[in-house]
């Protein structure tokens, strides 16, 4: 499969959108300066990225449970659209895929997706069923028991590799050194591709996670061509597992009948799908846990009392950070759910990081605690058929990382303030320094 005129195209449209967007005429919106409890309700946008870069979002997401869970925004920088916040609602909806659509053809799985848009890059979980199920089925082997078991003593050289080479006593940024690095080597392992390639994978990982961030300072024409790189790389990656296959999931997709006649676009949407799967929200929750232990000293005390809690604190972790912000749905048919009238093609948000932290559903959820009866009740790998792939890869790695630290550190502390995404979508942290006390 070479890369064709059509795909050259599309990339160069979607950096296009891209560089529209990050330029401000759509998202550079300012946060509105009155307390929440003051703008009606009618008023309320919470699909402001500045929100989520601020932490201001939680004020939102409390007076929305409190007062309307399923809440309608007449006016934001995406068109109007649905907001579903409370947890059972959340789940409810992202089971009931017959009513609230995934496919791009909709406007996909994001808030920025636009519906019957050429320049949307289609993948598995931007489609339904049957076709989802089908594009999924070919890479669930990567995912499987065994596959996990295989890689788990990789991982674990790895994360004492990284960890041995911190520096001691001194400032450092933590997110490349260890959240990107541990990742990025995995995310090259499971693609069946070299390791001195996960330089590029990171750095095309973070110009699409970020495409929409109006901080990222990447223009249009640079955004182009790394979609253009990304392309013609994936191109010649997909022809060489076709003829030498590994158990690798490029290798996977590219012999699976439901998958390997995919076409150009369909192909780099499924490698944008496992690159973003793959490293943003996983090494978002290495950076995330460190954070949460220093807010919560307590509970690191706690930990490095019995360090058998790590089993019960990664499943706490993924809740507490909530990778990934929200998932888009549409709906396909008017529907009334919960008292309110949703009319088919509205845009509904599940804003998974207020749902984590509904009350109604988690004991405390504003506290961070790492040995919950039941940590694993949270939302962030979503429910029904969009559910998370790589969600026992993630933890794994969770747990692995956490349990060479307190083989070798008695102290890693937060420094500072750490540097957040401007994003609806990933809640990520871009840069966090930390100073580690080795054991003695």
């Amino acid at each position: 499969m070479d890369p064709n005129t059509d795909n050259v195209a599309h990339l160069r449209n979607r950096a296009r959108d891209a560089d529209q967007r990050r330029s401000g005429r759509r998202l550079r919106v300012a946060p509105d300066k009155r307390d929440v409890y003051d703008i009606p309700l009618s008023e309320i946008n919470v699909a402001n990225p500045e929100l989520f870069k601020t932490q201001s979002a939680f004020r939102y997401f409390q007076r929305l449970r409190d007062e309307a869970p399923v809440h309608y925004c007449r006016d934001s920088q995406y068109g109007p659209y649905w907001s579903i916040t409370r947890y059972h609602d959340i789940a409810e909806v992202d089971k009931n895929h017959r009513v609230f659509s995934s496919s791009f053809e909709h406007g996909g799985v994001t808030i920025t997706g636009t519906p019957n848009s050429s320049n949307e890059i289609p993948n598995f979980i931007s489609m339904d069923p049957p076709d989802h199920a089908e594009q999924r089925k070919a890479v669930a082997p990567g995912m499987a028991p065994r596959r996990l078991h295989e890689l788990e003593s990789l991982i674990r050289e790895r994360a004492a590799e990284i960890l041995d080479n911190l520096p001691k006593n001194k400032a450092f940024d933590w997110v490349p050194a260890v959240s990107v690095e541990l990742t990025g080597r995995m995310l090259a392992t499971v693609l069946g591709v070299p390791q001195t390639d996960r330089y590029d994978l990171i750095k095309w990982s973070n110009a699409i996670s970020n495409a929409d961030d109006p901080n990222y300072a990447t223009s249009g024409a640079d955004f182009y061509q790394t979609l253009a790189e990304m392309n013609a790389y994936f191109q010649d990656i997909w022809q060489e597992k076709k003829v030498n296959p590994g158990e690798d999931l490029i290798s996977m997709l590219a012999n699976s009948p439901a998958t390997r006649d995919m076409d150009a676009k369909q192909l780099v949407g499924n490698m944008v799908l496992l690159m973003v799967g793959g490293n943003d929200t996983t090494r978002n929750s290495i950076s995330g846990g460190v954070l949460a232990l220093n807010q919560f000293p307590e509970q690191y005390k706690k930990l490095r009392a019995d360090n058998s809690l790590v089993q019960s604190m990664v499943p706490e972790i993924i809740r507490w950070q909530t990778p990934l912000i929200s998932m888009r749905r549409t709906a396909v048919n008017d529907f009334e759910f919960k008292g309110q009238r949703i009319s088919k093609g509205d845009m509904v948000v599940m804003w998974y990081l207020s749902g984590n932290r509904d009350e109604r559903a988690i004991a405390q959820p504003n506290e961070f605690i790492i040995d919950r009866m039941r940590p694993r009740e949270h939302l962030s790998f979503g429910f029904g058929v969009h559910r998370c792939l790589g969600n026992r890869l993630a933890e794994m790695q969770l747990r692995v990382v956490w349990e060479e630290i307190l083989k070798r550190f008695d102290r890693l502390e937060v420094l500072d303030e750490p540097v957040r995404a401007s994003s609806t979508v990933f809640n990520a942290i871009q840069s966090m320094h930390v100073s580690l006390g080795e054991k003695h």
